[in-house]
């Protein structure tokens, strides 16, 4: 099928780039379970290593099972492409790879997941680059944070753990004027949800290990390309705009024009830092896509009867779930995410940090894990797990205070999480 703007999201999250297999017609995308390809001669081989034609070489670059993962989900993002890669994190310095340089730097927003903000501010520096953290309501505070070595401004569209949604229009709005690319994170959303794309964004990175896979079975991530940035409008970005000596002085904007980004990704940033994808796990997260639409309507639902449940709890100070009336977000979201505002969010416990942990220990039916996005419902005390690292400064302004929790609802029966909610809360608070 054409993948063309007629068919709306629920067809494209099924067809978007597959075709039945050529030599055995399977319906279903196989499994391309090979390290390397037959060329047809050595003109051929010589073509696709000098990028003068598109195929598969080598696993660690292309795969058939990948690349109908990377089709779909640039299409349902509304991006030209897209570089699948073996996790969130990885899409996260796969992004900044052909932007960054010695002694440039990225503005990222304060409301970040713990271990994003602990790559950006410690690990990132080992490359010689730099994060200035700035809270994203503070759109003058943005804009004075961005300076001649800025190179890109990164948040997340529905931020973890809190839940806090991005206005992502406003923030694009000053990336435009600077000149620089903005990326945002938008796993907790989904392209279901938020298409960023659309709101001003160049670049959306996914952790494919959360809704996209949708079961808790692979990880990964992606790099999605808007194909919209001028790269060549100044110096900033010499790999995009500037010869590269690996390809014979080849420039990939003026070459690939709007997949500039995409084919640098996978011709420099897969060729030379190796965070592949394996197909079984692009196979995955393309069955896990197929009901992606279904399963995010029923998070929502869930997440907001139980915020609902919990904010009228005498053992719960405050939820911070944007789907609430009382959230200060709430307008955000409805324009921001119209089809609501996910099924992540955190609450506070009275009782503090002790009572949190007795709360996690008691529960039955919700999984005390490091992960969101599952089908089944999650928590975890984020200060003493995935914001472990981060200072108690830190941890108050990602939202990730000693008294909190953070959940991502299910798509389980929510009567049935209720219950073990009130379970253990009862435990917890006693």
């Amino acid at each position: 099928m054409s993948d063309g703007p007629t068919h709306g999201f629920d067809t494209l999250q099924i067809h978007a780039g597959a075709r039945p297999d050529p030599a055995t017609g399977a319906r279903q995308t196989p499994i391309y379970q090979t390290t390397a390809y037959v060329f047809r001669d050595a003109d051929h081989a010589a073509a696709l290593f000098n990028l003068q034609e598109v195929g598969f070489i080598y696993s660690r670059l292309t795969n058939p099972t990948v690349a109908v993962l990377q089709e779909r989900i640039a299409t349902l993002e509304g991006g030209v492409g897209a570089v699948c890669c073996s996790s969130g994190h990885a899409a996260q310095i796969m992004a900044l790879f052909p932007l960054m340089a010695p002694g440039c730097n990225v503005v990222a927003s304060t409301r970040l997941y713990g271990g994003t903000v602990t790559q950006l501010s410690q690990t990132i520096k080992r490359f010689g680059w730099n994060a200035k953290f700035v809270d994203f309501d503070d759109l003058d505070a943005v804009r004075d944070a961005i300076d001649d070595d800025t190179r890109a401004v990164f948040g997340e569209s529905i931020a973890n753990p809190g839940g806090y949604v991005t206005d992502i229009r406003a923030i694009a709005d000053i990336t435009d004027a600077a000149g620089i690319p903005l990326i945002i994170d938008n796993t907790s959303a989904t392209p279901y949800l938020c298409r960023p794309i659309e709101m001003g964004a160049t670049l959306v990175v996914h952790s494919t290990t959360k809704y996209l896979t949708g079961n808790g079975t692979v990880t990964g991530g992606c790099v999605v390309d808007s194909g919209k940035f001028d790269w060549s409008a100044n110096d900033k970005f010499p790999s995009l705009s500037a010869p590269e000596d690996a390809y014979h002085g080849l420039k990939f904007h003026e070459t690939f024009g709007g997949l500039a980004f995409t084919f640098h990704g996978i011709a420099i940033g897969l060729r030379d830092l190796g965070m592949t994808m394996n197909p079984q796990a692009a196979h995955y997260t393309l069955m896990g896509i197929e009901t992606l639409s279904l399963r995010m309507e029923r998070h929502v639902q869930n997440a907001e009867k139980i915020a609902a449940w919990l904010e009228n709890d005498d053992r719960v100070d405050y939820v911070t779930y944007a789907g609430l009336p009382s959230s200060p977000y709430a307008e955000r979201a409805k324009r921001v995410y119209p089809k609501g505002a996910g099924g992540l969010f955190t609450f506070a416990v009275k009782g503090g940090y002790d009572a949190c942990v007795k709360l996690v220990n008691s529960l039955e039916i919700f999984s005390h894990v490091a992960n969101l996005g599952d089908a089944r419902s999650l928590i975890i005390h984020s200060a003493s797990t995935t914001h472990r690292q981060l200072s108690a400064e830190q941890q108050e302004a990602a939202g990730a205070g000693p008294n909190v929790v953070r959940v991502s609802i299910g798509i389980e029966d929510p009567a049935d999480l209720i219950a073990d909610l009130d379970q253990a809360l009862s435990t917890a608070c006693a």
